[in-house]
């Protein structure tokens, strides 16, 4: 018998579960439903204010790789779930099938008063396009750096870019000549910023914005922004361009579903991916609330090993089978600056951070043009 499986979402979270169905099941029925047939690596926006990438080096167009896969995409926006799961709406029609797996990634919670006045990196290349064009206008001013969480779902942020886009700004403005007509702050509700990375990690990031000459803000609840000023529970501060990375919850169609949800919002998953309560429906990556501890990342690594065990549940259950493959849980990240990186690792175990190299950003950029091979 063949199955009809559907993925939703054309992210790491999407690509990996289609390539580890396929793996496991060469014959599968699979259909993703995603608005274009593009993966867009948000990885590489960090290096777009500087010119090392540009929009073209960081959209793969994913019509060979859905080819090779033998995948049918369908070119549209989900709007909901009917039947338990069995039948997903969207804006280009409905499309049946006999298992589920959404990977449609997070939403950035935007209620901040005067959200508006700052830059959200990591909502696309178009962000980080403008977060160049802005720093090539400036002839000097204040950039305030820093991200925020969503208190309901502590997993829920993305802090790392964060770090990545304040040191390599820094690191482009002294290249330029020009970090002396700058003021760098970094802002965050937390007096440890980045503590998902580990205490190491944080000691490590502070001493070097320390070391960069970068002013902090810290353990201050955000209340808002102004055009030009961030304004938190502790005091204000003047702000001529600022960088901010809310915290995420659940896309907006959740709400027309049955589906179990996180109180951040997100899909409620148990070990094996599953969507708790419903038959058939996994979810991998951003949109999913999963059991595990606190400091467990949102990050294509994650999303990488939470594919293959949906993979494996989702088809040993097609088959009649009980499969309970679940992911590690693990942290593997390059802080980068340009030139130079820094190594965290982090797993239920230990902690392990490697000095910042030249050595690091190489790594980087090699892990880049690998990952992308496979979807080119």
């Amino acid at each position: 018998m063949v199955h009809q499986i559907t993925v939703i979402g054309s992210g790491f979270g999407a690509l990996s579960t289609v390539r580890e169905l396929r793996k496991r099941d060469a014959q599968a029925d699979i259909t993703l439903i995603a608005p274009r047939a593009e993966l867009h690596y948000l990885p590489g926006i960090i290096w777009m204010p500087c010119g090392l990438r540009r929009r073209e080096q960081l959209i793969v167009p994913l019509d060979n790789f859905f080819a090779r896969m033998r995948v049918k995409h369908v070119a549209g926006e989900v709007t909901g779930l009917r039947e338990g799961g069995r039948l997903v709406a969207s804006t280009a029609g409905e499309v049946r099938n006999d298992a589920l797996v959404i990977a449609s990634g997070g939403r950035f919670i935007r209620k901040l008063p005067g959200i508006e006045h700052a830059i959200t990196p990591c909502e696309g290349i178009a962000a980080a396009e403008k977060i160049r064009d802005r720093l090539k206008a400036m002839t000097g001013g204040t950039i305030a750096i820093g991200f925020g969480a969503n208190p309901n779902e502590p997993s829920a942020v993305r802090g790392g870019p964060m770090f990545e886009f304040l040191f390599c700004i820094d690191e482009q403005l002294r290249r330029e000549g020009r970090r002396d007509k700058f003021e760098l702050v970094f802002f965050n509700p937390s007096k440890e910023p980045g503590n998902r990375l580990g205490p190491k990690a944080v000691k490590h990031l502070l001493d070097e914005m320390t070391r960069r000459g970068i002013r902090t803000h810290l353990g201050h609840k955000m209340q808002r922004f102004e055009a030009d000023k961030v304004v938190t529970e502790g005091g204000e501060f003047a702000a001529d361009l600022i960088l901010f990375m809310p915290g995420m919850t659940g896309n907006v169609w959740f709400d027309q579903t049955d589906l179990a949800r996180s109180p951040g919002g997100l899909l409620k998953a148990d070990a094996q991916c599953r969507v708790e309560g419903s038959q058939q429906v996994y979810v991998v990556g951003d949109s999913g609330s999963f059991p595990g501890p606190d400091w467990m990342p949102k990050q294509a690594h994650m999303a990488d090993l939470q594919a293959a065990a949906a993979a494996e549940n989702l088809l040993g259950g097609l088959n009649g089978q009980t499969s309970k493959a679940t992911f590690k849980v693990e942290l593997i990240c390059i802080i980068d600056a340009i030139d130079h990186g820094t190594v965290v690792f982090r797993n239920e175990k230990r902690q392990v951070i490697l000095p910042s190299s030249r050595l690091f950003h190489w790594v980087k950029r090699g892990f880049e043009g690998a990952y992308l091979r496979k979807y080119r």
